[in-house]
């Protein structure tokens, strides 16, 4: 990405007026103004100067994430004992699209939407329980654990698992991921 695009792209998305980063920087309004539209090319200099502002600035407004701020603690799970319809049922209920399998206290996999789907699709669907469908086990980290470093793990996994202790705490989804992201609060608003 060009760099003077991504200065006005950083400055607009952080709601900094142009004469306050022409201030921050020693520079005219005027002068950034025609940077950021690309009639000039600034020094090198002026360039650290400006994408330094932004930087300190985007510290100030996005405040470092960790997993306890996203995950959701009301963490609903199954036993691998269970039968597939038992499953289902909560899954449908909850509105899950996934559901960690949790066997006396221990994480022994996951069961997915789409592993009860095809089970589902199975002649012998009513015989089958959540161990013959088991799916690898997602990824537990702790509550401090930093949410940037999320996104790769729910690359490959639809979940990640909160533990400490011992004990699971919660569950970090993506779409948990994005409305932390989006600063949009877990927390639903109470009913009037």
């Amino acid at each position: 990405m060009d760099t003077l695009t991504e200065i006005r792209r950083r400055r607009t998305a952080l709601g900094i007026p142009l004469g306050e980063l022409a201030e921050a920087v020693g520079r005219s309004d005027a002068t950034l103004s025609r940077i950021e539209r690309g009639q000039i090319r600034p020094s090198y200099e002026l360039v650290q100067r400006i994408l330094n502002y932004l930087e300190a600035q985007e510290g100030l407004t996005a405040p470092k994430l960790t997993v306890s701020e996203l995950m959701n603690r009301n963490l609903i799970s199954t036993d691998s004992a269970s039968s597939l319809s038992t499953a289902a049922k909560k899954m449908e209920s909850g509105g899950f699209s996934q559901l960690p399998v949790v066997d006396d206290g221990h994480v022994v996999g996951a069961l997915s939407e789409s592993a009860l789907l095809r089970a589902l699709a199975q002649p012998n669907a009513h015989r089958l329980r959540v161990r013959d469908v088991l799916e690898p086990a997602y990824p537990v980290v702790e509550e401090g654990f930093p949410a940037d470093l999320l996104p790769p793990l729910l690359g490959r996994y639809p979940a990640v698992l909160v533990g400490g202790k011992g004990q699971l705490q919660g569950i970090v989804t993506k779409a948990d991921l994005i409305r932390g992201l989006r600063g949009t609060s877990l927390r639903k608003r109470p009913s009037v």
